[in-house]
C-alpha cells in the first residue's frame, strides 16, 4: 500500500505556507492537506473533479502543461487538495483564484471554484475545511469579497460557511466544439 508523498518531494502550485496553519491543526491524522502538486493527476484529481463536471484526463504531458501554465502565474491560483495518508489519493479538493480590479482602489476578489469531495468521505466536514481554508487563503492575500457560484441545493452547505445570497449569475456558454487545451 502507498503512503503519503512527502510535500518536499513534489513540485507544488504555490508554498504550503499560505495554508492556513488552524485548517491544518483542525484536520484528522488520516488527512494531510497541500497545494496541488504536478503530479496530482496520478493521485485521483481529475475522477473527483468528475464529480461536479466532465473532467477527461487528457494524458500526462498536458496535465503537466497545464499544471505549468497556472504556475507560471503566481499569485493567481490555488488548488488545494486533501489526501488520505494510507493511500496517497485525493480526497478532496477546491481552489481560490484571485482577480485583479481597477474598482475599490485596485483591489482584489478570491473566486472560489470546483469544490469537490469524494463520495466516500462525505459527512465529515472535509467540504467545510476546504472553504475554511480558501476563505482565509484569499483573505490573507488582500482580497475584499471571495464569491462563488452554486446550484440550489448547496446553499445550506455555503450559508453554514459564512457565504450570504447575492444577486445573479448569469451564464452564456460557448457552442458546442472540440476541447482542445490551448497553451
Amino acid at each position: 500500500m502507498p503512503s503519503l508523498t512527502p510535500d518536499a518531494d513534489l513540485e507544488l502550485l504555490f508554498p504550503p505556507t499560505l495554508i492556513p496553519q488552524h485548517v491544518r491543526d483542525a484536520l484528522p491524522a488520516d488527512l494531510h492537506i497541500r497545494p496541488l502538486a504536478a503530479t496530482d493527476n496520478t493521485r485521483g484529481h481529475l475522477p473527483l473533479l468528475n464529480i461536479l463536471s466532465p473532467a477527461p484526463d487528457p494524458g500526462p504531458a498536458a496535465y503537466a502543461a497545464h499544471f505549468a501554465a497556472l504556475r507560471a502565474v503566481p499569485g493567481t491560483y490555488f488548488t488545494i487538495v486533501l489526501l488520505a495518508r494510507d493511500t496517497d489519493r485525493v480526497v478532496a479538493v477546491g481552489t481560490v483564484f484571485l482577480e485583479r480590479k481597477f474598482t475599490r482602489g485596485l483591489s482584489v476578489v478570491g473566486h472560489i471554484e470546483d469544490i469537490a469531495v469524494d463520495p466516500t468521505v462525505q459527512g465529515k466536514g472535509l467540504g467545510k475545511r476546504i472553504i475554511t481554508a480558501l476563505i482565509g487563503m484569499s483573505e490573507s492575500l488582500s482580497a475584499y469579497k471571495t464569491i462563488l457560484n452554486c446550484s440550489d441545493s448547496n446553499i445550506p452547505f455555503y450559508e453554514k460557511c459564512g457565504f450570504k445570497r447575492k444577486e445573479n449569475e448569469m451564464a452564456k456558454y460557448a457552442p458546442e466544439r472540440a476541447h482542445t487545451p490551448r497553451l
